[in-house]
């Protein structure tokens, strides 16, 4: 039942690389990485269980913490990118 468990994670999460490569606007594309680093926690989990380590849990929740602050992070680089491009293009007149 586990193996099955871990399959279909992994068969996910290349579907989540995939929609990361693919996506059609840069808000997908960070969408389907938070996605791929939330199924990763997910996956760890699920091998700290079947390895009966649970220490491994602490791994998991620190990488489910750097997800979430890098994803914030990247939104408002791209946030702030466009509040300059639109600025730049009003001064110019464009």
């Amino acid at each position: 039942m586990l193996s099955a468990t871990l399959i279909a994670l992994l068969a996910v999460m290349a579907l989540a690389l995939v929609r990361a490569v693919l996506g059609p606007s840069i808000h997908d594309r960070i969408l389907a990485v938070n996605m791929f680093g939330t199924k990763t926690v997910l996956l760890i989990a699920v091998i700290c269980f079947t390895l009966g380590k649970p220490e491994f849990l602490d791994i998991a929740l620190v990488y489910a913490l750097i997800n979430f602050i890098s994803v914030i992070g990247v939104l408002r680089y791209f946030e702030f990118r466009s509040r300059v491009t639109d600025r730049t293009a009003e001064v110019s007149g464009d």
